[in-house]
């Protein structure tokens, strides 16, 4: 699939999404918003994508949003003041970049960045709630909004202090200066540098990897798992819900397909797909809220 803002190419199990505005260093619009967002429906729709790569044509990955675009900031402006929660419910009165983190925060399957250039602003912060992150040596970062004179947006306010720490967050995003992929490799931004040839076949590797070798129901509750419990209040609610995953994973045809494949020392044909097979609790966090009050009878 190519569109005007982005282009699709699925391969072996992977789709590699590319940020598609080479001429613009990939500079983030509404359009693109949009089609990304329809990229990875797309990509949960279907049982033969089992990872989502993320990168930028030419030699940037973003270089935040194009300030020339007209509708980049939505057409309507609510007043910052309103209270009401109807308001801020409305999606086109809200962050785009937040729409876009929101949207890959619930996607199924693993997200891989891979940031071949410089990323700044937005470009910087969709990557926050992708899976794995690894960096070209020609990567360049920036949370560059306080000098700006905005704020991070995005949704980055949860997801990088749970990334970085809450020091290494508040020091990038008070400074707001753009550094490159060997600090934010140190600072855990990203899992890994690479020579700029071999960045897309590192990530391809990756994704193989999973595509290969795990049971694709398995990976999208274990990536909503993840993700939910990292604001989780008491370890409970994580035993909770591994609980109920664990259950229903030990009776499906997986499980016994996993046992089966490492007795007999074969590769695995994992038979569930996400779009059938997903537990019957799932999406869990749809149901009322969890306590983290502890089950009669004790603490274990």
């Amino acid at each position: 699939m190519t569109d005007q803002m982005i282009a699709t190419d699925i391969q072996a199990g992977v789709m590699t999404l590319t940020l598609n505005r080479p001429d613009r260093l990939n500079a983030f619009t509404r359009t693109m918003m949009d089609e990304m967002i329809a990229a990875f429906d797309m990509a949960d729709g279907d049982d033969a994508v089992r990872a989502v790569i993320v990168t930028g044509a030419g030699r940037g990955f973003c270089a935040g949003v194009d300030l020339d675009d007209a509708d980049a900031f939505g057409s309507a402006r609510p007043d910052p003041a309103a209270t009401d929660a109807e308001v801020w419910a409305d999606p086109a009165l809200r962050d785009m970049g937040g729409l876009l983190a929101l949207r890959v925060f619930n996607c199924l399957k693993p997200v891989i960045a891979a940031v071949n250039g410089p990323s700044v602003g937005i470009g910087t912060t969709m990557q926050l709630p992708m899976d794995i992150r690894i960096a070209s040596t020609q990567a360049r970062f920036g949370f560059v909004f306080a000098r700006r004179g905005i704020v991070p947006e995005a949704a980055s306010a949860w997801f990088l202090p749970r990334l970085v720490g809450m020091s290494q967050a508040l020091e990038w995003c008070y400074s707001g200066r753009v550094f490159g992929a060997e600090e934010a490799l140190a600072g855990g931004l990203v899992r890994s540098v690479h020579a700029p040839d071999d960045l897309l076949p590192e990530a391809r590797r990756i994704a193989r990897e999973i595509a290969d070798t795990t049971a694709p129901v398995s990976v999208a509750l274990t990536r909503q798992m993840m993700w939910r419990m990292a604001g989780a209040e008491h370890p409970m609610m994580a035993h909770r819900i591994d609980s109920r995953a664990i259950a229903a994973r030990n009776a499906s045809a997986d499980c016994a397909e996993g046992v089966a494949s490492f007795l007999e020392k074969r590769s695995p044909a994992f038979p569930d797909r996400v779009s059938a097979d997903m537990p019957g609790f799932f999406p869990w966090w749809q149901e009322p809220p969890w306590t983290a009050e502890e089950p009669e009878g004790g603490s274990t």
